[in-house]
């Protein structure tokens, strides 16, 4: 999978995004300093939201519509959606600021009319979220746009990620990559299920990764372990900004440290290579090997009382420790010589 010049494959480095939400908090000004911000986390892309209340859902008071069991326990959807939309106008905005910082910038479409609007755009992928993975017209509109797709997998059960995938692939469209996904705000993390990652992407052939909504970098750092290839989190400058997602976003500096954790867990998964490095080498010094225990004279012969096998590793290799026993020596030798075949009689 490319995005825009970021190559996003089994071998390459992690593509991380910060996710920019409802994170303005209903000012322009907020938003172009948050991807600013998310510049300096170290973050490669910086992700929209793209819908107006009307796109995403119907402006109901009935009982259906009201939320429940989550943090916006109580609130409308239509109300609640209308305070956390990011203005259409200020897309084309942070598009241009997200180039000119040198981040990616894409978006997750809610309806046909915001997938035309970011074709306007020339939108370089797409996003599915968790909750639209159900909406099949609506991934096929998107997979018929020929750009790379990532999809979250927050409420689906395997059919519907199956659907999902047949839509895009009846679409011709096989640029798409998973993310495990606990659709919870924020998502406990002992229902973060990591071992996904890796399921994900040898079950359906895909690369994978994670779009996390738990507290903190643990997940993300453990996530790299099981093969993600793609890291999201909610990213908010500053808590105190406030906003309907603001409590389970990640702050400049939390989310500045989890991105040098995670290319430092990047750099230690390293590869399976059973050669040793210049280090490893010098350090086999300090390996075992066979020394004089206890002086000896020519003639003498080797026994548990004279020789042992002990660090460092300059003397002979102990795998001959049993078939030197009982041989003798040609020379005089010290406690604490290295011994070796030419000082020994065969």
């Amino acid at each position: 999978m490319r995005i825009e010049n970021r190559e996003i494959s089994d071998s390459g480095p992690v593509f991380i995004i910060a996710e920019l939400s409802a994170n303005h908090n209903g000012s322009l000004e907020v938003a172009i300093e948050t991807i600013k911000a998310a510049k300096r986390t170290g973050a490669d892309a910086i992700k929209l939201q793209t819908y107006t209340a009307d796109t995403i859902t119907l402006d109901s008071r009935k009982d259906d519509f009201k939320i429940k069991g989550t943090i916006w326990e109580g609130k409308n959807l239509h109300d609640l959606y209308k305070e956390a939309f990011t203005p259409w106008e200020w897309h084309e905005t942070l598009f241009n600021v997200a180039k000119q910082e040198g981040l990616v910038c894409f978006s997750s479409p809610f309806d046909k009319s915001s997938v035309d609007f970011l074709e306007t755009l020339n939108a370089p992928a797409y996003k599915i979220a968790s909750f639209e993975i159900t909406d099949i017209p609506l991934i096929e509109y998107v997979a018929s746009k020929g750009k790379p797709i990532i999809i979250s997998t927050g409420i689906a059960m395997e059919e519907d990620i199956v659907m999902a995938l047949d839509a895009c692939h009846r679409m011709n469209n096989y640029d798409i990559a998973l993310l495990k996904c606990t659709s919870s705000y924020p998502a406990p993390i002992e229902e973060a299920n990591m071992s996904m990652v890796a399921d994900l992407a040898k079950r359906f052939n895909v690369i994978s990764g994670i779009s996390d909504h738990t507290m903190g970098s643990v997940v993300p750092i453990v996530s790299v372990c099981f093969g993600a290839k793609i890291i999201e989190k909610h990213f908010i400058m500053d808590r105190s900004i406030g906003g309907p997602d603001a409590s389970f976003s990640m702050t400049e500096p939390e989310f500045t440290e989890m991105v040098t954790v995670v290319r430092q867990a990047e750099s230690a998964i390293g590869e399976v290579n059973y050669t040793l490095t210049q280090k490893q080498m010098e350090g086999r010094a300090y390996s075992r090997s066979i020394y004089v225990s206890n002086d000896m004279k020519a003639g003498d012969i080797l026994t548990t009382e004279n020789v042992k096998s002990v660090r460092p590793g300059f003397g002979l290799h102990p795998k001959h420790y049993h078939e030197i026993m009982g041989k003798s020596v040609k020379v005089d030798l010290e406690k604490g010589d290295r011994l070796s075949w030419e000082v020994i009689n065969n």
